[in-house]
């Protein structure tokens, strides 16, 4: 292991009113987190990480996302998800046993009826990849973890710092082909991103004076921000935006 899951940061052309959507799905509050952007903090959270950042982008989404959350529903239908502001995209159909919803900013995202014993909220993340095993295999020699691959998807299970049950690589057919919308960031065990760029990330920026963490992408270059070890006495520091 040489880092572990830290944040989840989505892009916003208005973080306020995004926050403010995630917030009312998700039982949480919004907290200001400076220069125009937000953080949705669960009320119930378990740990820091279940927090997402909504960072001020100048861009509007375009293209499909490839990175996204599902959540367990209170109820047996999204009726209050579609209440507080999300749009309905599909309804359950044969296999398909969800419902794809839409925020404000036409960011996907699946919800799953109740069920018993588990609790409502998000409960895994969900990558598109085209070859979820290689991938789920490497994020495991990053932040470990045990892998299950079930050919067209592959989870990691019990990922340092991973706030919910399963993150997911899902089989698509289509390649990357624009940034992701919603990232996560990592916080490294050594100071810099050596070890993670010799197990094969990608560079793609280094600190600066406003943001002092490197941006590197994964194998299917996916964007994620790499954070040096916390010290006990910092502040929270802010999530990673890849611009």
């Amino acid at each position: 292991m040489i880092a572990r899951f830290k944040d989840l940061c989505l892009d916003a052309t208005d973080p306020l009113t995004l926050g403010g959507f995630w917030a009312r799905m998700l039982d949480a509050d919004v907290a200001d987190a400076g220069d125009g952007d937000t953080r949705v903090d669960p009320r119930s959270a378990r740990s820091d990480a279940e927090s997402i950042w909504v960072n001020r982008v100048p861009e509007p989404r375009v293209g499909k996302t490839r990175v996204h959350l599902d959540l367990r529903l209170a109820d047996a239908d999204p009726a209050a998800l579609l209440a507080g502001g999300a749009r309905l995209v599909a309804e359950p159909s044969g296999d398909v046993t969800w419902w794809v919803l839409d925020d404000p900013e036409g960011n996907p995202f699946c919800a799953f009826g109740a069920r018993e014993g588990t609790r409502p909220g998000p409960f895994e993340l969900v990558v598109d990849s085209a070859d979820p095993a290689a991938q789920a295999t490497w994020w495991a020699g990053v932040v470990g973890g045990t892998v299950e691959d079930e050919g067209t998807h592959a989870s990691i299970i019990g990922a340092s710092g991973f706030p919910w049950d399963y993150w997911v690589f899902a089989e698509v057919p289509e390649p990357k082909t624009v940034k992701n919308r919603l990232h996560w960031d990592v916080e490294m065990v050594d100071e810099e991103p050596t070890a993670l760029i010799a197990a094969g990330a990608t560079l793609l920026r280094e600190p600066i004076d406003t943001a002092r963490w490197w941006v590197l992408a994964d194998p299917e270059g996916n964007e994620f921000c790499a954070f040096a070890p916390r010290r006990v006495n910092d502040r929270l520091p802010s999530a990673g935006g890849v611009d």
